[in-house]
């Protein structure tokens, strides 16, 4: 299972480490994707709406949740750099029980508040009560999601990013399968979606225990799960702020969604299956992030300084490339793409406005993003929650709002604010690098 990303060609650990994650978080995609996509076949804009509106917000609860394994994952990889096989189970036991803490208390919350944020995040009447279904369903499968990625976490601190792509294969098949079961022979609509998701992530969780379970990679001891102040200190110090990055992120998300959806059912799905592409386009820069962070951090754990920063830099060279392809393509593709979600044409017209302007971020967020994965293997992930912060604050959420009341009539202008926020923070991040690098900062590496 444990894996040395300190040796060896340091492009072939990023491709053979990144591949697999790749195609991990393709995977995990595709459930919010294929409920959208079947969904689409066999109901109307209002059931699209929903099932949009619901995968977005438990999209933006799955990825705090793995901000806050990220904490763990990077401990993990800088012990195993460090060779302090102790350490990895400890970090391991009270990363569990954090997250038992975690999972059991956000259960109980978002069901309590389910209506509440229904409302919040202004839903189209006609959308409402299916929304609610299929949030109502999906929170109940917050403890699956919350103990896949804690192993998830586990696996890719060791350097294996294997593992957990095998147990998203099955999973992501199973929810597929079921979709078309529930949602098009038994016509449950956006809760027929929603128990698919469930099930299909109790699934990948029984699978990755039987497999921990029979690993002989490392060996936790009850001890291991008596918290430990400073464990988990540490695992907050890093997983925190990646966590309200990435929430904050979503926030701003769910606030263009909200401006979307007080413009009419076509616009919120046309806004809706576009944010569901840009997230599919987003998997490499995603995967590039994860797998720097991973890589980076059992090199800093060797001390193997110029090593991780050469990691980081030939990250970013292929996420901005593969970046750079599809902001183009999907200049010329835009309207085929959302065709496959709907075949009403006053959404196609408006996703194509919003999806030409917005794929841009496919080049510019690639930076930031490797930047961040950089920053968090150092330890210093509050600096990817400081400059996202700032983008979405002076940039993206206003220039939303300013290009909605403006151009009423085309969602180009609303698009566009996205790679201008990326732009701001690509700024932040060169001036704090610059800063970091610096021979007097050399400490700050250490």
């Amino acid at each position: 299972m444990e894996k040395n990303l300190t040796q060896g060609s340091i492009l072939k650990n990023i491709i053979t480490f990144s591949l697999p994650f790749l195609f991990s978080y393709f995977l995990q995609t595709l459930y919010g994707m294929a409920d959208l996509f079947i969904a689409g076949q066999y109901n109307g804009s209002a059931v699209i709406s929903a099932v949009s509106i619901g995968s977005q917000i438990m999209h933006m609860l799955t990825v705090i949740i793995v901000g806050l394994a990220t904490g763990g994952a990077i401990l993990i990889g800088q012990a195993v750099g460090a060779k302090k096989h102790n350490e990895v189970s400890k970090v391991i036991g009270n990363t569990t029980v954090l997250f038992i803490i975690f999972s059991a208390l956000f259960t109980v919350i978002l069901l309590f508040c389910t209506r509440g944020i229904v409302r919040l995040v202004s839903t189209p009447k006609e959308s409402v009560e299916e929304t609610v279904r299929y949030l109502q369903i999906c929170f109940t499968g917050i403890p699956f999601i919350v103990f896949y990625n804690v192993i998830a976490s586990v696996y890719r601190g060791m350097g294996d990013s294997k593992s957990p792509m095998i147990f998203v294969i099955i999973a992501c098949t199973v929810n597929i399968v079921l979709d078309f079961i529930f949602v098009g022979f038994f016509k449950m609509k956006a809760g027929g979606a929603a128990i698919a998701t469930v099930i299909a992530q109790a699934l990948s969780v029984l699978i990755s225990l039987v497999a921990m379970k029979k690993s002989k990679s490392f060996e936790i001891k009850k001890s291991d799960f008596i918290p430990q102040a400073q464990v988990i200190k540490n695992i907050l110090k890093i997983g925190a702020p990646i966590a309200f990055q990435d929430g904050f992120i979503q926030i701003s998300f769910m606030v263009i969604t909200t401006i979307a959806n007080k413009r009419g059912v076509n616009i919120a799905a046309a806004v809706g299956i576009s944010e569901k592409i840009i997230c599919f386009l987003f998997l490499i820069p995603s995967s590039m992030l994860s797998s720097i962070s991973a890589i980076a951090a059992q090199n800093i754990g060797a001390g193997f300084y110029d090593r991780a920063k050469k990691t980081f830099w030939a990250g970013t060279a292929i996420a901005v490339g593969i970046g750079a392809v599809f902001a183009i393509l999907f200049q010329f593709i835009s309207a085929f793409v959302i065709g496959l979600f709907t075949t009403e044409q006053e959404v196609i017209h408006y996703g194509t406005q919003y999806l030409r302007a917005y794929v841009i971020d496919c080049i510019l967020a690639a930076i930031h993003f490797c930047f961040s994965g950089y920053f968090t293997a150092m330890g210093k992930s509050i600096i990817s929650f400081v400059h996202n912060s700032i983008s979405i604050i002076l940039i993206r959420i206003p220039g939303a709002y300013l290009a909605s009341k403006f151009f009423p009539e085309n969602l180009y202008p609303m698009g566009i604010a996205a790679p201008m926020g990326s732009l701001l923070s690509n700024i932040i991040c060169f001036i704090v690098f610059a800063f970091l690098v610096r021979p007097t900062s050399s400490k700050s590496l250490q």
